[in-house]
């Protein structure tokens, strides 16, 4: 065992940019790459998809992601994802055919880690965080459920000798727990050993945003190279310090500002910052700069291992539909207002609607600060119309509407553009720990 752990964070979100996780494999000198790419709503969306013709529950972008890396990555760099979404063991065969392209990868053992659907086990009666309902007063709307698991599986798969661990709803930072924990012989049952490795991956999860991309805001907070932002990596060491940095020549910033931006990240209360693995206590958090773009982070702490764990629940949520048209020139926002009133007015008198069920914007004027009235007008503005419903004939009747304004609204309107997309929304509940069992499956 060496006294130090090198992770690196490959991926922020799913459609992150390509370039940072292959310079980390080719320079970072990474004990282990992360790649975490699940957002709230993502294995909800995959569950969808994979009702449809192709059947792919997993992210697909990632066998390209994964297929780039290859060619650089060091045979000692463990692999971990959470892009399995749905199916892990589905991401986890089709990554089988790219490792035997490449002769340096061919002799990878591959895990998926199952476990966190729960859908068979999730007590109806469970409220719904934030409402008063409960999961059985959805019914048949839920398309998913998944618990947010912690690092114990994954640490199994690394354990048993896999090279590459595929993941589903796995907590982001026990993503980064686990090799860490695996390395250094911490317990996954024991809070105060798995405060550190879990501090490090809620550190990393956001990859670029660490490094500087969510915290410039080009005036004020000024970060350099951001066309070329590195990807930040974490030195653990065995009394659970760590030192964050990122490769030499990269652009980005980390500093004592950026990483405390992102300890903020998504925190309710500094004190109980829950996670599957440890509910952290944030607040004697030690951010230190040690050097150019190197910050030690330290003392962070745990307060207890929580007895229930967060599931994501995906629920049928509809369809949004959009029709905007543009003005521009003098007028351009009276014409614009105009408009907005012509369907509002036609929706009620003409269709018999509630024009309630309509979101009216004018984008360029005060579709994001409806409260601010700027001095002077734009020079162009977009009407735009939303609609959420599961009346698929709404959806038509709003289209057509838009669209007619072309020669029965006000002067100058052009290019309307339409759209429409069945959507899962998420709510969140909880379940007791003890009924979420997961379990690593060997590929390869």
């Amino acid at each position: 065992m060496t006294s130090s752990y090198r992770i690196g964070a490959g991926t922020g979100f799913a459609g992150d940019r390509f370039e940072p996780a292959r310079i980390l494999a080719a320079h970072g000198d990474l004990d282990a790459l992360v790649f975490e790419c699940l957002a709230e709503r993502t294995i909800g969306l995959a569950h969808q998809r994979m009702s449809v013709a192709d059947g792919t529950g997993y992210d697909r972008l990632f066998l390209e992601r994964f297929e780039s890396i290859l060619p650089v990555l060091s045979p000692r760099t463990a692999v971990l994802t959470n892009a399995g979404a749905a199916d892990p063991r589905g991401l986890a065969h089709a990554l089988l055919p790219l490792l035997e392209q490449h002769p340096n990868a061919r002799s990878r053992s591959v895990a998926a880690v199952l476990g966190d659907d729960v859908m068979a086990v999730l007590p109806p009666d469970s409220p719904i965080i934030g409402t008063g309902q409960t999961i059985a007063e959805l019914g048949d709307r839920v398309v998913s459920a998944n618990a947010y698991i912690g690092a114990e599986a994954a640490m199994t798969a690394l354990e048993a000798g896999a090279d590459v661990v595929v993941t589903g709803r796995m907590g982001d930072a026990a993503l980064f727990a686990a090799p860490a924990a695996v390395h250094f012989g911490w317990s996954a049952d024991d809070p105060q050993r798995m405060a550190a490795p879990t501090l490090v991956g809620h550190l990393l999860e956001c990859a670029g945003q660490l490094s500087g991309g969510y915290y410039a805001d080009g005036d004020r907070k000024i970060v350099p190279g951001l066309a070329t932002l590195g990807f930040p990596f974490a030195d653990i060491s065995s009394s659970g310090d760590a030192e964050f940095g990122k490769v030499e020549g990269t652009g980005g910033l980390l500093s004592r500002a950026t990483i405390l931006e992102q300890l903020l990240y998504e925190i309710d209360d500094p004190a109980l910052y829950q996670t599957p693995d440890v509910t952290l206590d944030l607040r004697s958090v030690r951010i230190d700069e040690t050097g150019a773009d190197r910050v030690r982070v330290s003392e962070g702490r745990a307060a207890h291992r929580p007895d229930r764990l967060k599931v994501s629940v995906g629920v049928r949520d509809g369809y949004l539909a959009i029709a905007g048209i543009a003005y521009a020139g003098i007028g351009a926002l009276a014409r614009g207002q105009l408009a907005l009133n012509i369907v509002r007015e036609r929706w009620a008198e003409v269709h018999h609607r509630d024009p309630d069920e309509l979101r009216f914007d004018l984008q360029g004027h005060n579709s994001l600060r409806p409260w601010y009235q700027p001095s002077v007008e734009p020079s162009e503005v977009r009407a735009r119309i939303s609609l959420r419903t599961f009346d698929a004939a709404a959806v038509t009747i709003l289209h057509r509407e838009v669209e007619a304004l072309y020669t029965n609204g006000p002067a100058g309107g052009g290019g309307v553009e339409t759209s429409v997309k069945q959507t899962t929304g998420i709510v969140s509940t909880l379940i007791d720990r003890d009924l979420v069992h997961p379990t690593m499956e060997m590929i390869s």
